[in-house]
């Protein structure tokens, strides 16, 4: 008896069977189809059957006919569609572990799907780029969240970004992505900003603190993470970083005196450029070269108030000095020469408080050098 013939038998018979029985019947219907020799005739009778059995009202059995055919490579590719929109729990059988199912596909459901669609598409081995940035851009909270938990999936450095611009507010998404290694300095700054904007609106840190300490302390933590994302981020990634922050108004004399008094020159230079609008070739002709009358002139063109730019003309003579100096390729500190020197230099209030945050950077290397110091000596003393 032909199999084709065996189909039409299965039409009739299925109008009257058990729903446990019917599912047993899609299975091993699914697995004829991949791995039973058959004419042509006889496959597409199957193709028609499996066809038939995605309306069956009993999710039992479309869920076996997806058991059968979801890992094959083999597997009718409208039917898997098919399938990968009905139930959660069936769904999740195909859109886990198909390899049928290509980027177009899966972009196409994620788009039209809920968001449970896309959470199984997010959580989908090996995930491609193109994919998870569909994901990052339309993506809710929770799946953009099991995006992120996915070891094997490819999130491009913009995905990255995205997700930090549209999900950054939440902490469990700002705690993933902080960790990342391969974060963008542009993501990662944004990060700190909301997480420091999510501090200032601490109702328990505002009664603690007060509103007034509050406010120094979020804006000193925001000028130092700055500071350290900018000595972190590849050159490459830079400009675009310097211009995120000139946008926001984050370029401040209290961050350029930090960039300089932790040897992060790439990026204070490229925020004088950017603050300047001069060509960056002479922006760094100037600062590594430049007479001290031309560096003023830079740092005034770069929109610094005349009361504190010998303040920041002293600071780049005195790294210009360090780089000469320094040995074994690494660069001294200038905070303790720029205290020294600087205090003549302070004429205004603003200027004062560029030297209090040197100061506290003097005393935080200090502080990081003796803990390194004492490290040693446990591991010298085990």
């Amino acid at each position: 008896m032909g199999l084709s013939v065996l189909v039409k038998a299965f039409f009739r018979w299925s109008e009257t069977a058990k729903a446990c029985d019917r599912a047993k019947a899609a299975n091993a219907l699914g697995r004829a189809y991949l791995h039973s020799p058959m004419t042509e005739d006889d496959r597409r009778s199957t193709y028609v059957a499996m066809t038939y059995l995605l309306d069956d009202p009993s999710p039992k059995v479309r869920l076996a006919l997806a058991e059968a055919l979801a890992c094959s490579a083999e597997a009718p590719r409208a039917i898997l569609i098919s399938l990968c929109e009905d139930q959660p729990e069936i769904a999740s059988r195909v859109i886990l572990c198909s390899p049928v199912l290509q980027d177009r596909d899966l972009v196409d459901l994620a788009g039209r799907g809920s968001g449970m669609t896309r959470a199984f598409i997010a959580a989908r081995p090996q995930l491609s780029s193109a994919v998870a940035a569909a994901l990052s851009e339309i993506g809710d909270l929770p799946e953009c969240l099991v995006l992120l938990d996915n070891p094997t999936a490819a999130i491009s450095p913009f995905s990255l970004l995205r997700l930090a611009e549209r999900h950054g507010t939440h902490d469990a998404v700002r705690g993933v992505l902080l960790e990342r290694l391969d974060l963008p300095g542009r993501a990662r700054h944004l990060l700190v900003s909301q997480a420091s904007q999510a501090l200032a609106a601490s109702g328990l840190l505002r009664f603690s603190l007060g509103e007034s300490k509050l406010t120094r302390l979020n804006r000193e933590i925001g000028v130092s993470a700055a500071a350290v994302i900018a000595g972190e981020v590849s050159f490459d990634e830079i400009p675009d970083l310097v211009e995120q922050m000139r946008i926001n108004g984050q370029l401040t004399p209290a961050l350029l005196i930090e960039l300089l008094c932790r040897g992060k020159v790439d990026f204070f230079a490229s925020a004088i450029e950017s603050l300047s609008g001069l060509q960056e070739r002479r922006v760094r002709s100037i600062l590594a070269t430049g007479r001290m009358h031309a560096v003023r002139a830079l740092l005034l063109s770069a929109g610094l108030d005349h009361t504190i730019a010998p303040l920041f003309v002293e600071a780049v003579l005195l790294w210009r000095h360090a780089v000469q100096t320094a040995t074994h390729g690494e660069i001294g500190s200038i905070c303790q020469p720029l205290l020294a020197k600087g205090s003549k230099l302070a004429s205004s209030e603003a200027a004062r408080q560029l030297l209090d945050l040197v100061e506290t950077m003097l005393h935080q290397d200090e502080r990081r050098q003796a803990r390194q110091y004492a490290a040693h000596l446990v591991v010298d003393a085990a």
